[in-house]
C-alpha cells in the first residue's frame, strides 16, 4: 500500500479504576503500564492487516484518487476506482480492470524468485512500520492528562514528550527526537482512537543532507473493523523540511481508509 497505514501507534492498557489523573509519580507509573499492555493489541492489529482488503482515498499533490486495495498473492494491488470522488467512466473502469487482470496473470506465472522478492519487499515495509511503532514507545515519556469523549468513544488522553537520552536506532526514528504529541485511547479496548504529533525543533537526518523542521506534523485515526481488530481510518501529514539543508521542501497528504472486508487471497496466512 502507498502509505504508512497509521500503524504508528501501540494501543494502551490501564489497570484499575482508581487511576490518579495527575502529573505525579503515580500518574507516570500508570502511563507506563498503559504503554506496556497496549503494545499487545497493536501487534495484533498489525498482524491482521494482510487479512483485509479495503478502499483508500488519497489526497496529495498528485490529486484526489480512490483505490480498491486487494491482497493479491501475498502483496497488495491498488486498482483505481474514482477520481475527485467521482467513479471512473465505463471505458476507464474497463481499462483499470484489464490492468488488474494482467497483474493477476503475471503474479500467477511469476518465477519463485520474483514472487519471493515481491513479497519480501512488502514484508520489509511492514517490518519498518512495526519497528517505528516500537521506537515510539521508547522515544517518548507519556503522561496521563485526563478522560474525554472522542468520535463516539470514551478515551484516555496521554501527552507524549521526547525522552531525554533516547538514541534512535535508524534514520526513520531520528525524527522522533524532535517531536511531541497527544494520544487518545479507547477506555474499553485500549485501542488508539487518534494520535497527533508535531515537530517542535529541527532534526537533521544523518546520512542525508536534509533537516526536518517545525511545521511537520501528522494525525492518524483507527476504527474497529472486525472483532477486536482496529485498522487505520484516516492519516494526514504535512512535512516541512530543507533538502540539502538549504532548499525548502513541503509535502502534504491526506488519506482515508474504509470498506474493510476479509480478503479472498488464499495465500494469506500460508
Amino acid at each position: 500500500m502507498r502509505t504508512v497505514r497509521f500503524s504508528f501507534l501501540s494501543p494502551l492498557f490501564v489497570m484499575g479504576a482508581t487511576l490518579l489523573w495527575t502529573y505525579s509519580a503515580t500518574g507516570q507509573e500508570n502511563a507506563a503500564s498503559i504503554i506496556q499492555h497496549s503494545s499487545e493489541a497493536n501487534d495484533r492489529d498489525l498482524a491482521a492487516v494482510p487479512e483485509f482488503d479495503n478502499s483508500e482515498r488519497d489526497r496529495n499533490k498528485d490529486g484526489d484518487k480512490t483505490y480498491a486495495v486487494t491482497m493479491l498473492l501475498g502483496s497488495p494491488y491498488e486498482r483505481l476506482i474514482a477520481v475527485k470522488g467521482q467513479n471512473l467512466s465505463a471505458a476507464r473502469q474497463k481499462e483499470e480492470q484489464a490492468k488488474y487482470e494482467k497483474a493477476v496473470a503475471e503474479r500467477q506465472h511469476e518465477s519463485a524468485d520474483k514472487r519471493s522478492q515481491r513479497i519480501a519487499k512488502y514484508q520489509a515495509d511492514r517490518k519498518r512500520d512495526q519497528t517505528l511503532i516500537q521506537q515510539m514507545t521508547t522515544a517518548f515519556d507519556f503522561r496521563l492528562i485526563g478522560k474525554r469523549s472522542l468520535n463516539g468513544f470514551r478515551v484516555y488522553v496521554l501527552k507524549a514528550t521526547p525522552r531525554r537520552g533516547y538514541k534512535p536506532i535508524n534514520r526513520d526514528s531520528e525524527v522522533l527526537t524532535g517531536m511531541e504529541g497527544t494520544m487518545w485511547i479507547d477506555q474499553k479496548t485500549f485501542q488508539w482512537v487518534k494520535v497527533e504529533a508535531h515537530v517542535i525543533h529541527p532534526v537533521r537526518i544523518e546520512g542525508f543532507l536534509a533537516e526536518v523542521e517545525p511545521g511537520t506534523k501528522f494525525e492518524g485515526e483507527k476504527r474497529p473493523v472486525s472483532g477486536d481488530i482496529w485498522l487505520a481510518s484516516h492519516y494526514s501529514m504535512t512535512a516541512n523540511a530543507k533538502a540539502l539543508l538549504l532548499f525548502p521542501h513541503r509535502v502534504q497528504e491526506d488519506d482515508s481508509y474504509f470498506d474493510y472486508h476479509k480478503t479472498s487471497d488464499a495465500s494469506v496466512g500460508q
